[in-house]
């Protein structure tokens, strides 16, 4: 019999220790999974290490907290706004260290841990700032062509969190719409949380066995979190909150904003359900769109 690895959200963020490495936000701006960010949040697990392409405001609210020491990402920021406020000072005083990427070199770099090699080559970095201002990034030789590659080193998480619509008790997982890097942040992680809107029976995932992203082996533990990313959007469950990015943004402008926001949206709420009582703005699908019927059978 296959274990049961389902757990409360706190259960699973709290096998997460001080000064781990986490992947997440892996499908840019779809299914951040901001109910696992504000755990650890609350928990206080700090010296993390935030990996990720276009993070979005997670990464921010991590840094507010006072929990981040370094971040290997593209980009951080506030989509429908601008700057990221607690990144940017964090940045302008020197209290986080900051590993800079392209989007494509963040899924190189765990592509390559994924495949089990030392690194992954590319020209997409020659000539760019990135290649040329830092270290990281070391110059090769294509053994075929003779060519100038770039060398982007295997980036392997402690940790990689994702979101998504539905997952059986065994951690096997259906996850649909943009998954950007997302798996293979799976697989290049030592441990995978799974945060899902249901859980269900493991009858429903093997009804589609093609839209099976995650398996079980890859899983440390499976938690049940109905708009588990919100303010992200997630493929036809909930449309992005637009007007939650932009209070935020209003908010955390001045020095002490984060903290009264975060007393409102994460200290302030007792679980997810009040935190979903909280939402003002209708974010149902309007326009559902379906795919058409998949016939499986002998």
């Amino acid at each position: 019999m296959p274990d049961d690895k389902t757990a409360t959200m706190a259960e699973a963020i709290g096998r997460i220790d001080g000064g781990d490495s986490i992947a997440c936000g892996l499908a840019l701006e779809h299914a951040i999974p901001f109910a696992a960010g504000h755990e650890l949040i609350r928990q206080g697990t700090d010296d993390l290490t935030l990996i990720g392409p276009i993070s979005d405001i997670l990464f921010d609210q991590l840094v507010g907290a006072g929990l981040v020491s370094q971040i290997r990402a593209a980009w951080v920021g506030n989509v429908s706004a601008g700057s990221a406020y607690n990144f940017r000072q964090a940045v302008e005083t020197g209290s986080i260290d900051v590993e800079n990427h392209s989007n494509f070199s963040i899924a190189l770099g765990l592509k390559a841990a994924a495949l089990g090699v030392p690194y992954l080559p590319t020209r997409s970095l020659l000539g760019s700032d990135i290649f040329q201002d830092g270290e990281l990034f070391k110059e090769g030789t294509d053994p075929y062509s003779g060519q100038r590659v770039a060398l982007v080193p295997a980036i392997a998480p402690d940790w990689t969190i994702v979101h998504v619509q539905r997952a059986s008790p065994h951690g096997d997982a259906h996850f649909w719409g943009n998954t950007g890097i997302s798996i293979e942040g799976v697989n290049a992680s030592q441990n995978v949380i799974v945060t899902a809107e249901e859980i269900v029976e493991p009858s429903v995932i093997k009804s589609d066995p093609s839209r099976v992203n995650i398996t079980r082996e890859s899983v440390a533990a499976v938690v049940e979190c109905p708009l588990g990313a919100h303010p992200s959007p997630l493929a036809g469950r909930y449309n992005r909150d637009h007007d939650h990015y932009l209070d935020y943004h209003r908010r955390t402008a001045e020095e002490d904003g984060f903290d009264e926001w975060a007393t409102d949206w994460v200290h302030g709420v007792d679980d997810r359900s009040a935190y979903a009582d909280r939402i003002e703005t209708d974010l149902s699908i309007t326009r559902p769109a379906t795919a058409a019927e998949v016939q499986y059978g002998q």
